[in-house]
């Protein structure tokens, strides 16, 4: 049976930037790092705005000015299945992606079942809904050596309404100062 992975970088003090990643810029070694986690997901699970922040890894344009670490989590990024939940958009424009329009608990608990890798859901608005679905069954964070604030441009990276508890199973530090986080949830 798959397992749905929420992947996410964070704030000190839990935050996420709203569409924007200026807080986080990824030092030397990260985006090599964050590539082997996200490696084994076949299928990337996201709202809209995460979709948009993310479908620039399917641009030719973007890519090929970017180092060979950077053009390998395009590739792998390209590679994967992509579902995006999302009520407004029409249409997607990146390849392997497909639009629904609402994010049902049923329909990802069969995709669980029958998809031979394992999934990941990224964005704090969709990831909290399955959290509070009881789907989501690991959490990994790139926690970035920066505070946030609570303004109106962030967005809390774990759901503030529901209560959960963790099992740490690794954690690893890696560029410039960021930390990695894996977690199982327990309840």
């Amino acid at each position: 049976m798959a397992k749905l992975h929420y992947v996410s970088p964070m704030s000190l003090d839990g935050y996420i930037g709203d569409g924007h990643y200026d807080w986080s810029p990824p030092g030397e070694g990260s985006t090599a790092f964050i590539t082997e986690i996200v490696r084994p997901f076949g299928t990337y699970l996201y709202g809209r705005r995460n979709y948009e922040t993310m479908s620039v890894w399917d641009s030719p344009e973007f890519i090929s000015n970017l180092g060979p670490d950077k053009q390998e989590f395009a590739r792998v990024w390209q590679s994967a299945e992509k579902i995006v939940y999302s009520k407004s958009l029409q249409s997607v424009k990146t390849q392997k992606t497909r639009l629904a329009s609402n994010f049902e608990a049923q329909k990802i608990r069969e995709m669980k079942r029958q998809l031979p890798n394992d999934l990941c859901i990224g964005g704090p608005n969709i990831a909290a809904q399955a959290i509070r679905d009881g789907l989501v069954d690991e959490i990994h964070l790139f926690v970035v050596p920066a505070t946030l604030g609570g303004d109106s441009r962030v967005i809390p990276v774990l759901p503030r309404d529901k209560s959960i508890i963790l099992e740490l199973l690794e954690e690893r530090r890696f560029s410039k100062d960021w930390m990695y986080l894996r977690y199982r949830l327990l309840s």
